[in-house]
Formats: structure tokens, C-alpha cells, sequence
């Protein structure tokens, strides 16, 4: 079951594990809103390495674009969808 649903605040935890990731390094930190529930996926980070499958909930998470640029970017968005055990309430 899903952690979090559309319209919920989160932020990307701030991690640094070794290896494959899918979640881009310059979101680590920032917040933004969920903007959907993609669905339940096996956990690349896992299928990279030949591990056993470990389903992951994925989301689409819209964050504003002044997270990553400066103010005058504000009223833009960037969309970046992010597995479930990268986030947390914001």
C-alpha cells in the first residue's frame, strides 16, 4: 500500500549509498508535492546488482523550480518520478 498520496509534502531523503541509484543526485534534500502514485515496481537499485525483487511504490513528485534554480524560476515546475523509500513527510 502506498505511503503517501497526491497533494501530500515530501522530501528527498538525503542519502549516499554506493552503486546504482535512480534518484537524481540534485534532488536529494529538496521538497516538493506528490503528484501521483505511478504504481508498484521491482526496485532497480535491486534488479541492477541481481538481487531479489523488493516491489517499491513509485511516485511522481512536482517540485518547484526554484528548489533547484533561482527565485525568478518560480512559477515553473520539474517532475521527477522517485521510489518510495527515497522520501519522507516534508
Amino acid at each position: 500500500m502506498a505511503r503517501f498520496k497526491a497533494g501530500d509534502a515530501v522530501r528527498v531523503r538525503r542519502l549516499y549509498p554506493p552503486g546504482h541509484v535512480r534518484t537524481p543526485f540534485y534532488a536529494r534534500g529538496k521538497r516538493g508535492t506528490i503528484e501521483r502514485v505511478c504504481g508498484v515496481f521491482n526496485n532497480p537499485e535491486h534488479l541492477a546488482y541481481g538481487r531479489p525483487d523488493d516491489p517499491k511504490t513509485l511516485y511522481r513528485v512536482r517540485f518547484p523550480q526554484s528548489e533547484f534554480w533561482p527565485p525568478e524560476s518560480s512559477h515553473d515546475t520539474v517532475d521527477i518520478e522517485i521510489y518510495e523509500h527515497w522520501l519522507e513527510p516534508a
